[in-house]
């Protein structure tokens, strides 16, 4: 072989293992797939806390009957299809050969157990019963049939099934909440299977080769939890995960700039609020000037509340803090989502009209508040509050702020432990219904009503035409019945919305995503792209 030809095939040696070493690291072939998340779950029982960070991580393992595109519509998942017999009976034909992680088949008797479940689940800051109080019967007709009865016409069935997570029976019976974080339980027909979970860290899942459905790209993947947002963007920047959501905001700029990443955005269903203790007569965090509890609660007066919204300069708020990731609203839902009011327009920032009020009220000078806020949840939740804070002191409502990790928050929040609260809810069935029940509703157990409704905020009036929007059919009446209520609790004060959010994802060159109007982040979703 002569020197020419030697070095020739050196070099073409070198060349073969240089392209076939950018092959296996592209995300092609790429077997492994990381997604930094920006908060953890509280519970990896599917069926706890219906709260995002938690239905990202359980979206991967688990599913219900019917599930929602990523524009919000519903769409056929373990049920193939469905018919109504009648006014108040559905009847669901599920998918024939679907197995559960454990090579146990899907059966009706595991959607009946899974439909019961939400309502033995005790200590839920926000219980998944609300899905289910409107079902009165459950029947097994066949191992691949099953019709659900309500008491009255139901128009939102099928989105609130959307929410509801068919767990093996077999694998969940006697298993408490807590225990599913150690592996028991945690048995789904999703597109992977449960492998570890290191709390606060990360989630690990291994596809299902056996998923009735599409098989996703990643053979294994892994869920970091990083919710210091440096340290989640630099992750992504240093190769150590492939993609990332709630990109932070001060660097948008920087990632759009930046030719080997692609950014994602979408407007989403997220409402970002605040609410008052408006039914307490002694509140813990409401304080003199001096810091000396008030024996009378100021929050109750439905002029304090509307001050405290005019005092806020939303659109300040969306431009300093949320570098325009923001839409200012008056209202509980995005205009695009059933329900929006037209009627309820941005409130005016008038601070003086607020001083006004609270003169009005009998607290010329003010007084006292501490607002509780996550700081880990949503984007810049805590910046949020602060600004809120400098906002309301402008006006003589002399407000600290405390932030806390959302686990925190929740735990202590749904014990009804503070007077003043940021929040955000999204509205998961498409429509107004979904806050106004959740957060704004009488709390009632027995209707669903209320389950994230932490300080018991109760507008009889809302409720009424709540609860006949619930069974109307007809899409018109019901529209005009869910704005209404809306506007009932909005002018109330009873929920102080700020902004919906956009929602934000990062990737590595050569990933591709569809973004959700939901929010979920999904590894699955993630696709490779030439």
């Amino acid at each position: 072989m002569s020197n020419k030809t030697l070095s020739s095939s050196r070099v073409g040696k070198r060349l073969l293992a240089g392209l076939l070493s950018c092959v296996l690291a592209g995300p092609v072939l790429a077997q492994q797939f990381s997604l930094a998340l920006s908060s953890p779950p509280t519970s990896m029982d599917p069926q706890f806390y219906n709260l995002i960070p938690n239905l990202n991580v359980s979206d991967h393992m688990f599913e219900a009957l019917v599930t929602m595109s990523p524009d919000m519509k519903v769409v056929p998942a373990l049920a193939e299809s469905w018919k109504m017999v009648d006014s108040l009976t559905w009847e669901f034909k599920l998918r024939k050969g679907v197995k559960f992680h454990d090579g146990s088949e899907l059966t009706a008797d595991d959607v009946v157990w899974s439909l019961d479940r939400p309502a033995t689940i005790v200590g839920s800051p926000a219980n998944f019963s609300t899905y289910t109080k409107a079902i009165v019967k459950k029947t097994a007709v066949d191992p691949h049939t099953v019709r659900i009865t309500t008491a009255e016409p139901y128009p939102l069935l099928l989105p609130d099934l959307s929410m509801v997570y068919i767990v093996s029976k077999k694998a969940t019976q006697k298993v408490s909440s807590d225990e599913f974080a150690t592996g028991k339980g945690m048995v789904g027909t999703g597109p992977y299977k449960f492998v570890k979970f290191q709390r606060d860290d990360r989630v690990e899942l291994a596809r299902n080769d056996a998923y009735w459905g599409k098989k996703p790209a990643w053979s294994k993947v892994t869920l970091r939890f990083i919710p210091n947002d440096a340290t989640r963007i630099a992750s992504l920047l240093a190769g150590d995960v492939q993609a990332i959501e709630n990109v932070p905001t001060p660097d948008l700029k920087r990632v759009r700039g930046d030719a080997n990443l692609s950014l994602f955005a979408k407007v989403s269903n997220r409402l970002i609020y605040l609410y008052p203790d408006a039914v307490r007569e002694k509140s813990p965090f409401v304080t003199d000037k001096e810091g000396k509890p008030l024996e009378k609660n100021p929050l109750r007066d439905v002029k304090v509340r509307t001050a405290i919204s005019m005092a806020i300069n939303r659109e300040a708020i969306k431009e300093r803090v949320m570098d325009g990731l923001a839409g200012p609203t008056n209202n509980l839902v995005p205009i695009n989502l059933f329900g929006y009011n037209p009627q309820l327009k941005d409130v005016k920032f008038d601070p003086e009209g607020a001083k006004k009020l609270l003169a009005e009220a009998g607290y010329p000078n003010g007084f006292g508040l501490t607002l509780h806020t996550p700081n880990n949840r949503y984007v810049n939740d805590e910046r949020i509050a602060q600004t809120v804070a400098q906002m309301l002191s402008r006006i003589g409502i002399d407000t600290k702020v405390e932030g806390m990790p959302m686990a925190v928050y929740a735990s202590r929040g749904s014990k009804g432990e503070y007077s003043f609260g940021l929040l955000g809810w999204a509205a998961q069935t498409g429509e107004a219904s979904s806050p106004l029940r959740a957060i704004a509703a009488c709390p009632d157990p027995a209707k669903g009503f209320g389950a994230a409704n932490w300080l018991k905020y109760c507008n009889p009036k809302a409720d009424q035409l709540l609860v006949k929007a619930l069974s109307t059919v007809n899409d018109v009446e019901r529209l005009k019945l869910l704005q209404e209520s809306a506007a009932q609790v909005v002018s109330d004060g009873g929920v102080i919305p700020l902004h919906h959010q956009v929602t934000t994802w990062a990737a590595k060159k050569g990933f591709g995503l569809t973004p959700r109007t939901d929010e979920r982040s999904h590894a699955y979703d993630f696709v490779p792209q030439q």
